[in-house]
């Protein structure tokens, strides 16, 4: 999880310095770490909730009213009512063009220094959905419209992985939470989504087995029995083939939900919904979706420890 001193955390809430301090000393719903030179250090759900505490003033709320809720209860609402940024916010939509001309020609220096610059200055859950995933997906369609070189589309992939996996090794190892496994399945080599899953998870605290594209269900059987996960979540970004798309979902049926509760996500599954459905498979609809799921997991954990 990205960390931001007190003067990045003011510009990206709206807030003064000192109402953040006032906040923090008072009604104890902030949790900023001190770093090797002392300085606070505020994480993305301090900014997160922050932002939602200021909308709620906006609106006429009182911050003694919402600080006597906890700082999980806000987190959640937060999350709850947090609108998807995508490209068509005009920042993000300059930026995203700014990249996308970049690349064809390639200049790397370009490129790097955008996204870069851009992933650090915002909490990164709002860079990987108003920036990362946004890039990926247009550099897809290029791709698939013969106006992008393959070679692109796969060094943008890198790319956009490298950030995602460097974020999750920021977070702390998650020793008590809920396991989940997330995965893509047989063929499928497209897996930035189910990174973008991996991480959701993590900064949720769950304990996350991230086993990527294309993976054999043989293999993900006999680990599911081995961590016995209490939630497995398969990515499809597209539809599997035909032939293949029944047997796929019945071996997931028969041999995953034995040994764990499963879900799907991606543009393939919601295709697929209904033969899922007919399988009783969860269709995860969007990360809002995700975010319930998980957080009910996370309680379901608790409750039980």
């Amino acid at each position: 999880m990205n960390t931001h001193r007190i003067h990045m955390v003011a510009k990206l809430t709206g807030l003064s310095r000192d109402v953040i301090r006032v906040w923090e000393r008072r009604f104890e719903i902030l949790k900023p770490t001190r770093g090797a030179n002392r300085y606070r250090n505020y994480s993305d759900e301090d900014v997160a909730l922050l932002r939602f505490l200021k909308e709620q003033l906006d609106t006429g709320a009182s911050i003694g009213e919402l600080s006597k809720l906890g700082r999980e209860e806000l987190l959640s609402r937060a999350r709850a009512t947090a609108p998807q940024v995508s490209f068509v916010d005009d920042a993000y939509s300059r930026l995203l063009q700014e990249l996308l001309s970049s690349l064809n020609p390639l200049n790397r220096v370009l490129f790097e220094k955008r996204v870069n610059g851009a992933v650090a200055v915002i909490p990164f859950e709002e860079a990987l959905h108003g920036i990362l995933l946004p890039l990926q997906e247009q550099v897809g369609q290029l791709w698939h419209d013969g106006h992008l070189d393959v070679a692109i589309e796969h060094y943008v992939t890198r790319q956009i992985q490298q950030r995602i996996f460097s974020a999750m090794n920021q977070l702390p190892v998650a020793e008590f939470g809920a396991k989940v496994v997330v995965a893509c399945p047989p063929g499928e080599e497209h897996d930035i989504a189910a990174c973008a899953v991996a991480y959701r998870c993590r900064v949720r605290g769950c304990r996350v087995h991230y086993l990527g594209a294309n993976v054999p269900l043989v293999s993900l059987v006999k680990l599911c029995e081995q961590v016995e996960p209490d939630l497995t979540i398969m990515s499809f970004p597209v539809v599997p083939s035909e032939a293949n798309a029944t047997d796929l979902v019945q071996v997931l049926a028969d041999e995953v939900r034995p040994v764990s509760a499963l879900a799907v996500g991606g543009h393939g599954a919601l295709a697929m919904r209904d033969l899922f459905m007919k399988y009783n498979i969860t269709v995860l609809e969007n990360f809002a979706d995700l975010d319930h799921r998980l957080d009910q997991l996370m309680r379901q954990t608790v409750a039980r420890r």
